[in-house]
């Protein structure tokens, strides 16, 4: 485990109130929790944005089953990018509409790849990407 550093930050009183309105809300212990988490995800963000790198993540879809051959196709792109899919979950929401999560992890070209094939299927309503890392470099 890393060291821990202390630094000062200072800011004008009314972003910190909202800051500590914004740690009360999100339930953080202290204000350097609450910056520690921030700063990752802005480091994730970054990972993906710079690319040519490895990434975690999900692809959730929601998606009517009903819809002529869309399930065979979903399943079809899937096993193309069988190797960077580590899991899939699938759930029923009512008779009509699923959710689908699809946890990857690989190329990130490959991931926006996947998306992006699953997300122009016709009969998908919604498709949202969930952006992780691998954490190595957190």
């Amino acid at each position: 485990m890393d060291i821990l550093k202390r630094f000062g930050v200072s800011m004008e009183q009314s972003l910190l109130q909202r800051f500590d309105s914004f740690i009360k809300r999100k339930s953080y212990k202290n204000r350097s929790e609450a910056i520690r988490d921030l700063i990752r995800e802005l480091l994730v963000e970054e990972e993906w944005v710079e690319g040519g790198k490895d990434v975690a993540g999900a692809i959730i879809m929601v998606y009517d089953h009903h819809k002529r051959e869309l399930v065979d196709k979903i399943v079809d792109i899937q096993h193309d990018f069988h190797d960077i899919i580590i899991s899939s979950q699938h759930v029923h929401l009512d008779h009509h509409m699923c959710l689908e999560v699809v946890t990857v992890k690989g190329d990130i070209n490959k991931v926006f790849e996947l998306e992006s094939k699953l997300k122009s299927i016709k009969g998908v309503k919604h498709t949202s990407l969930a952006r992780s890392t691998l954490g190595k470099e957190l």
